[in-house]
């Protein structure tokens, strides 16, 4: 079984945009990571144009399968800003800021700051989110449920078997009261295997 650490890096990168510097280190990530073999062995095959706009596809415009994690908590909703925070606050707890465009919420730079620091309680803090998107990937029939499935087998306790499980681990779905918090910016980063850009030392 894979360490975890090694795990949540390879995930992370997976979780990016496909672009060339992203593909081109996929074969590193498979030689690490066999959980996500069954993510790797559909979309490898793929070219660079259908990976593209199978991520677009999937990821853009669709809050069903965001990966801004603070979203499946507070949806669109004033509390969203102060989770927001929260995440900021962990990273510069350990030294690690925010950098790029990206929300601090964006899974890949949860999972690179869980798979350099150790510290899992994002991602605990989180779970019904993460659930929820596994459970929304996994209806859509995309490949890149195969890495939530990864995931999600890393942390503690039973797997939610359904929506409801999951959303009553979280007590609430998603809100919709909207405050004029601006769309997440477009997926464009590619941070090469292990270090996703939008995290870094402080």
């Amino acid at each position: 079984m894979t360490e975890p650490a090694v795990l949540y890096q390879g995930a992370a990168h997976c979780l990016c945009y496909p672009d060339a510097e992203v593909r081109e280190r996929l074969p590193l990530v498979r030689a690490a990571v066999p959980e996500l073999h069954p993510f790797l062995d559909e979309f490898e095959p793929w070219s660079a144009t259908a990976a593209a706009e199978h991520y677009v596809r999937v990821f853009d415009f669709k809050n069903r399968h965001s990966l801004y994690l603070s979203w499946w908590l507070d949806g669109d909703t004033r509390r969203r800003g102060a989770s927001l925070v929260a995440f900021k606050e962990t990273y510069r707890a350990y030294g690690l800021s925010v950098t790029g465009e990206e929300l601090p919420d964006f899974l890949p730079a949860v999972l690179e700051f869980t798979s350099r620091t150790g510290n899992r309680d994002l991602l605990a803090a989180h779970r019904a989110g993460l659930e929820l998107l596994r459970l929304a990937l996994t209806d859509d029939g995309t490949p890149y449920a195969a890495i939530l499935d990864a995931v999600c087998g890393t942390l503690p306790g039973p797997t939610p078997r359904d929506r409801l499980e999951a959303r009553a681990l979280a007590r609430t779905g998603p809100r919709t009261e909207t405050v004029g918090i601006d769309s997440p910016p477009g997926y464009g980063s590619s941070p090469g295997y292990g270090a996703p850009r939008g995290l870094g030392d402080r």
